[in-house]
């Protein structure tokens, strides 16, 4: 990480939802930002524990804390919400603690559905305290989208894109461990944003894909991704990615396809996962139909299998990678438990 952030110190909130899928947006600046310096996160059920170990086992020097008073006395200048519930709604606990942190002079960054912007009396405090807002989620002016042209066919290096078989399963997180680690092997490459918690956590290169007017979702992908070559000449892109091809309300990775033409997937899996993230009901598709929904949706191949461990012991890691392996016959890594060495290797043999 960057020794100095884009933006500055922040306190993440996060109350009622850390270690749970609708906090995946403060476990992402738990475990790394470019754009601020983490000093904090508020989630009073983990009160005075390190967020580092609640969420993966590894200390990372985040206190949690009960409230934004306690944060206030370390000096934060952002208060960035962590929150992501189904919908993107904010809560009317998360509503006051804006108003809160708008009150001791923060400035507040969301990226939620329920814009800051559109509510007037914190928006009249805000005023009244000097303070920015910054609805990340909010549509860009027409005038500044991108439609798509084709100019993606010039982009004349390895691509990849995380999918998933799910939402909330950790494809940005593993996106990100494969960038780092391609660039600690020597390789130059960037990562390619789609959601909020990509642009809060600095991706240069960056797209909000759900809150994009349908019509410049695949112009805003491939212009993100042609910048990125222009730009940096990478020698590789990795597209990060959004739902999955089958999830009933986040059907998000037929874009990312058809408009980043990536060249491989790495798909992201939770083997204990029997029903789609928040949808009791609709069972997940086996993880073979989905690797065969990608090849023929695209007509690329998935190169590999990255293990979200949920609900598994650290001891069982293994053999739910040499199960995945044998219903799929690809190989199967957890980045996130044991590192991307290995992955880094295997993409490394698909540079031209």
């Amino acid at each position: 990480m960057s020794a100095s952030p884009l933006d500055g110190p922040a306190v993440v909130y996060c109350e009622g939802a850390f270690n749970t899928p609708n906090g995946k947006t403060a476990h992402g600046l738990a475990r790394f930002t470019y754009r601020y310096k983490v000093l904090a996160i508020i989630d009073s059920r983990y009160a005075g524990q390190d967020s580092g170990e609640v969420l993966d086992g590894k200390a990372n020097g985040i206190p949690l804390v009960a409230s934004l008073s306690e944060a206030l006395d370390l000096k934060p200048q952002y208060f960035v919400v962590g929150l992501a519930p189904d919908g993107g709604r904010l809560p009317d606990a998360g509503r006051r603690a804006v108003g809160e942190a708008i009150e001791a002079g923060l400035h507040i960054d969301s990226g939620l559905h329920d814009f800051i912007h559109k509510d007037e009396t914190l928006m009249a405090a805000a005023r009244e305290q000097g303070v920015q807002v910054r609805d990340i989620r909010m549509t860009p002016d027409r005038d500044k989208l991108h439609f798509f042209t084709g100019d993606i066919e010039e982009v004349d290096c390895l691509k990849l894109a995380v999918l998933g078989t799910d939402s909330a399963i950790g494809k940005r997180t593993t996106a990100w461990l494969i960038v780092q680690g391609l660039q600690q092997a020597g390789r130059k490459a960037q990562m390619i944003g789609t959601g909020q918690t990509g642009w809060m956590q600095g991706a240069k290169y960056s797209m909000i894909m759900d809150s994009c007017i349908n019509d410049f979702v695949s112009g805003e992908i491939e212009h993100a991704v042609v910048s990125a070559y222009r730009d940096e000449q990478p020698d590789v892109i990795v597209i990060e990615g959004q739902g999955s091809l089958m999830n009933p309300a986040y059907p998000g990775g037929f874009e990312i396809l058809a408009a980043g033409r990536p060249d491989y997937v790495i798909l992201q899996h939770a083997p204990t996962r029997v029903e789609y993230d928040g949808f009791p009901g609709y069972p997940l598709h086996p993880l073979p139909e989905q690797i065969e929904a990608i090849r023929v949706v695209s007509g690329r191949e998935v190169l590999a299998v990255t293990l979200n461990h949920e609900g598994l012991t650290k001891e069982e890691i293994p053999a739910a990678c040499a199960e995945v392996t044998r219903q799929t016959g690809l190989p199967c890594y957890d980045v996130l438990a044991h590192g991307a060495e290995e992955l880094i290797e295997l993409i490394g043999r698909k540079l031209r």
